[in-house]
């Protein structure tokens, strides 16, 4: 019996983004799939978009020949808040954020995971690959998936893209709201420490948008992970590494 992976999107005024991450959802291979969509109250057309790419009413529960299909539409603090609210709703084996402007790589990407589901890994990682706005390929991060994936592992930064992270729902926390930026990169290190299991796919796993908003959003949390990293890995190893960081920036 393969596991049930919940696929969780949150979005807001998306209605430019959210079909292309719509389709690589429910264009999967894989048949045991609950599909979880948080709308933050959209004031454009995004609800329209969803109701045009799933039959039914825009909000509520369905069901397909495939997958269950949950959306609901209210407004919310912010992306972890959301984040959240998908995380409650969620009732899969795994859970697997893909946010509006990302893409599940291809359809037979769930498919391909199934080894790392036959050995109960509580996660299942692998790589991302970046686009522009108009769906070009830019390459991939230039931070890539090591071979073997512990909670240390962050002490470089992102090494693996949230994207591309597929978590047992028994060890996933709660998004710590107190984190407007980068909460995701406390989020990760939290359940990588529960972690007993973890298995690298070998696979590439998503498509991760990069926009201006993406940029700008990078240029203001160094503070918010430093608060993170401090937390989890102690005041001078977190100092050591952003002097490495300052230096490498300055002679690049």
């Amino acid at each position: 019996m393969h596991p049930k992976v919940s696929i969780i999107t949150v979005c807001y005024n998306a209605e430019t983004l959210i079909e292309r991450t719509i389709q690589s959802v429910i264009n999967q291979t894989y048949p045991h799939i609950e599909y979880i969509i948080v709308d933050g109250n959209s004031t454009d057309n995004t609800l329209q978009t969803i109701n045009e790419l799933i039959s039914g009413n825009p909000v509520g529960v369905r069901h397909t020949e495939r997958l269950q299909i949950q959306i609901i539409s209210e407004p919310d603090t912010g992306i972890y808040d959301a984040m959240n609210k998908g995380l409650t709703l969620a009732t899969g084996d795994y859970v697997w954020f893909m946010n509006a402007g990302d893409e599940i790589y291809e359809p037979t990407t769930l498919e391909k995971l199934i080894p790392c589901f036959e050995k109960n890994a509580d996660v299942v990682y692998g790589d991302t690959v970046m686009v522009d706005e108009s769906r070009n390929i830019l390459g991939f991060r230039k931070k890539r998936p090591p071979k073997n994936f512990t909670w240390k592992t962050f002490r470089k930064g992102m090494m693996v893209c949230h994207q591309s992270i597929l978590v047992s729902r028994k060890i996933a926390p709660k998004y710590d709201l107190q984190y407007k930026i980068a909460a995701d990169i406390d989020w990760v290190i939290q359940l990588m420490k529960r972690a007993q299991i973890v298995c690298n796919s070998n696979e590439i796993l998503s498509r991760f948008l990069i926009d201006g908003f993406s940029k700008q959003r990078e240029k203001s949390a160094w503070k918010e992970r430093f608060t993170i990293m401090k937390k989890h890995y102690g005041l001078l190893q977190t100092l050591v590494f952003h002097a490495f960081i300052g230096i490498r920036y300055i002679f690049k």
